[in-house]
């Protein structure tokens, strides 16, 4: 049997009752935008993440725009981030007119490398925007004593890690503010587009609210320039259906990473992920030596096993942004190179996971 990359519909079905229940209640109440559900879960992701403020919004990357503006980032700044990451973490640093300023990553965890980073800074810096990638939370210790010494903020990329924590705390509440996306493929997903922004911080949440929703606190009144940029009361509905097994959802998840651990060792050639009792396995992330990843990718097609590559360019190097080209960020370029993601999600089954396990030695057996 093929096996899918993700099976949401497996995910949906057991809630599929209670949502239609409550999307049916807001149907009939007319209530789809900043509605109680909305509100609702605001206050849950706030207990959840231990934050006093969470504001939802449309999106992920509204969430870091947004995230940046409320933390006083906008034209002529600098902010340091990784090129290794979705396009939206380095476009949101562009949309608020800053420039986002590319320091390499670190080899085994593919995070931002704290310390190329440091050596990034210049008088333009106002801010570092670290990811925490494929659901490995970051080390913030080294990038917040580097930002304390230069005065930077810092906002957290979380919108792959939700969940995620270390001796820290939860990713996304560690630093000024955190981003977070619920895009359907994510841990925490919801039914279409739809983000958080969470804060300790008062001011930062206030003109986060302001600026979701025009840049206006109360109707037909504007302090500035804002967006329309308010998560619906659908997305809400499923987002809330689906926090209180977020938990469970992960522990499988783990299951599955140290299942894979296990049953992928020992192949040459091959380099697994870190094993990381905080990992959240948004994504299960091979390293394929000897420019063979795509070779692999193609057997696993042919085998019926769903693969991805989570990212093929570096961000320096995309043609949206022409002044970076010139950058040399080895870990990241090789990493670009050599990265390929398997199916990992809760409701994977042990014989589907086996299939892809079967098919990953087979190719290395009789392609050495």
């Amino acid at each position: 049997m093929p096996v899918p990359f993700l099976d949401l519909p497996a995910q949906n079905r057991p809630l599929r009752a209670r949502i239609l229940k409550d999307w049916a209640e807001a149907l009939d109440k007319g209530a789809f935008v900043m509605g109680p559900h909305g509100a609702a879960l605001e206050r849950e992701v706030a207990a959840f993440l231990g934050v006093k403020h969470a504001v939802a919004v449309n999106s992920g990357t509204d969430a870091l725009t947004i995230g940046l503006r409320s933390l006083g980032i906008g034209p002529g700044d600098e902010v340091i981030t990784t090129p290794f990451t979705f396009f939206a973490t380095a476009e949101c640093i562009a949309l608020v007119g800053a420039k986002p300023v590319f320091a390499d990553i670190e080899p085994g965890t593919y995070l931002l490398d704290a310390k190329d980073a440091s050596r990034k800074v210049t008088h333009r810096t106002k801010a570092i925007l670290p990811v925490h990638l494929y659901g490995l939370p970051c080390d913030l210790g080294p990038l917040k004593a580097l930002a304390k010494r230069r005065g930077l903020r810092i906002l957290e990329d979380a919108c792959q890690a939700f969940g995620a924590s270390n001796a820290q705390g939860h990713a996304g509440a560690l630093a000024d503010a955190g981003a977070f996306s619920f895009y359907p493929t994510k841990n925490l997903g919801a039914a279409g587009d739809a983000g958080m922004l969470v804060t300790q911080d008062e001011a930062v949440a206030k003109l986060a609210r302001s600026l979701r929703n025009h840049g206006s606190e109360r109707r037909y009144y504007h302090d500035s320039i804002g967006y329309c940029s308010r998560m619906d009361e659908l997305q809400a509905i499923v987002l809330r259906a689906k926090l209180p097994r977020l938990k469970a959802w992960v522990k499988r998840r783990r299951g599955l990473a140290a299942a894979y651990a296990k049953g992928l060792a020992g192949i040459p050639g091959l380099e697994l992920p870190l094993a990381s009792p905080d990992h959240v396995w948004h994504q299960y992330t091979l390293r394929v030596q000897g420019g063979r990843r795509d070779e692999l990718m193609e057997f696993l097609k042919a085998e019926g096993v769903a693969s991805s590559v989570f990212y093929p360019l570096s961000l320096h190097q995309q043609h949206a942004f022409p002044a970076t080209h010139g950058l040399r960020l080895p870990q990241a370029q090789a990493a670009a190179q050599e990265v390929l993601c398997l199916p990992i999600f809760a409701e994977m089954t042990r014989p589907q996971q086996a299939q892809v396990i079967k098919a990953v030695r087979a190719f290395f057996r009789d392609h050495a």
